[in-house]
């Protein structure tokens, strides 16, 4: 039977990031993609125009039309742009308890826009975070949670065990804004694991996190453990990025059909 995986994030109109992404990455992985739109994004790939935010009722009522219904097999969060956004999503899922819950704590867009108002962040640590069985912040969004600054590996780990302390099970510091090698470090039971992969010098890196995330959703609902889910994500992520179809002025778009299409 097919596997499903559900997506609860920010809606981008330019189709780069967020439920976009979302549903082309789980599309491309051969999942059957669902999503809670909890955020309407007026985007493109050099700015962030306008944000409008769902209530707390229309996300709880589409979180019960899916689990009431179809089900699913693996959850992504990503953008959260309010507390009362995240108390409906800590609450549908402490209700349904779905398996495998993959945390990307979006907070700013590529060009430092805020998508989640920095006064929401105790609502999310301790609603949301313990709730994930991973959570995949980036080194601005680690140092923010963890409230420490992160110049090198040491720090990343020293990060990744404060945002552990929250609650969730694991926690993968993602090094792609350093600038040597695209080394990503996952926390887990007080264990560390290292994920190196090439770092590539492009613009074309709209959706890189909301394609990572929702991968690694994809891939565990398909039976992968956590750590071959993460080498495997990564490896279709900096696909995307090479195979990047050179759309928009700014920070390009991916190319998530990259195994059909190639470089057309």
């Amino acid at each position: 039977m097919m596997k499903k995986v559900l997506t609860i994030a920010g809606s981008d109109c330019s189709g780069g990031a967020g439920i976009q992404a979302d549903l082309k990455t789980m599309s491309a992985l051969g999942v059957f993609g669902m999503s809670v739109v909890v955020s309407v994004v007026a985007e493109n790939t050099m700015r962030v125009a306008a944000v409008e935010n769902m209530s707390g009722e229309m996300t709880r009522a589409q979180m019960a039309c899916i689990f009431e219904d179809m089900g699913t097999d693996a959850v992504k969060i990503g953008m959260l742009g309010s507390e009362e956004i995240m108390h409906a999503v800590a609450d549908s899922l402490r209700a349904y308890a779905p398996q495998h819950i993959v945390l990307d704590p979006v907070m700013y867009a590529k060009n430092g826009y805020p998508l989640m108002p920095e006064d929401t962040m105790r609502t999310l640590m301790q609603e949301v975070i313990p709730l994930a069985d991973v959570v995949t912040p980036n080194i601005p969004e680690a140092e923010f949670l963890a409230q420490c600054e992160i110049h090198n590996e040491d720090d990343m780990v020293r990060a990744a065990t404060k945002i552990a302390a929250t609650g969730c099970r694991a926690v993968l510091v993602k090094g792609g804004h350093r600038t040597d090698e695209a080394t990503d470090i996952l926390y887990t039971g007080g264990e560390v694991t290292r994920f190196t992969g090439r770092h590539i010098e492009s613009k074309d890196t709209h959706g890189t996190g909301c394609t990572l995330s929702s991968a690694m959703a994809s891939y565990l609902a398909l039976g992968e453990d956590l750590e071959t889910a993460i080498s495997l994500a990564k490896e279709y992520v900096t696909e995307c990025i090479v195979h990047a179809p050179g759309i928009g002025k700014g920070n390009g778009a991916l190319q998530h059909f990259w195994r059909w299409y190639g470089d057309d």
